[in-house]
């Protein structure tokens, strides 16, 4: 079977136009066609009560389950607060050299850490995580430089620091 495109299967309220935004980022930077659909999954069975967030390995597994055997690579866009046992929070998650990622934009918003809401912002973070797990999923590791989509990120300011695409740091941009 020929896998030729990546599948954003989105979790939650999104706006079409950033998922298609974020859609056009994904083709220009992996040069494979981006298909979106929107997925309604109970997430009740992720949630961990005594955290108050979702389980990101769970999620990561379940999105590993449903992915489509016809995609490349699926990517799980969700609004909800993600966490893995080792850490407070994630931003996202990848299975390494896999199929499947997650992805949160509820971190990467403004308004969590009493900012004004800026969707322009939200959006800027939101490709640079989807480029950075996306790398993952075709074996790139973290880099060290602040700048690079690779770097490891644990709060929003380092995302905030990184370049928008892989290219840019092949260029030198």
């Amino acid at each position: 079977m020929n896998h030729k495109n990546i599948l954003l299967m989105s979790h939650g309220h999104f706006e079409r136009e950033f998922l298609d935004t974020i859609a056009e980022d994904i083709t220009r930077e992996f040069l494979f066609p981006v298909r979106i659909d929107e997925i309604h999954t109970d997430l009740n069975e992720f949630y961990d009560p005594t955290r108050r967030q979702y389980d990101g390995n769970r999620l990561l597994k379940y999105m590993d389950s449903v992915s489509r055997p016809e995609t490349l690579k699926t990517i799980g866009v969700f609004t909800v607060d993600l966490f893995i046992s080792i850490l407070t929070y994630i931003f996202g998650q990848a299975i390494f050299r896999g199929r499947t990622r997650i992805a949160s934009v509820f971190r990467l918003k403004n308004e969590q850490y009493g900012m004004v809401e800026d969707q322009f912002l939200l959006l800027d973070r939101f490709r640079k995580l989807v480029i950075h797990e996306l790398g993952h999923t075709f074996g790139l590791v973290h880099c060290s430089v602040p700048s690079c989509v690779m770097m490891s990120s644990t709060c929003v300011e380092d995302i905030d620091q990184k370049k928008k695409f892989l290219r840019q740091m092949q260029n030198g941009n």
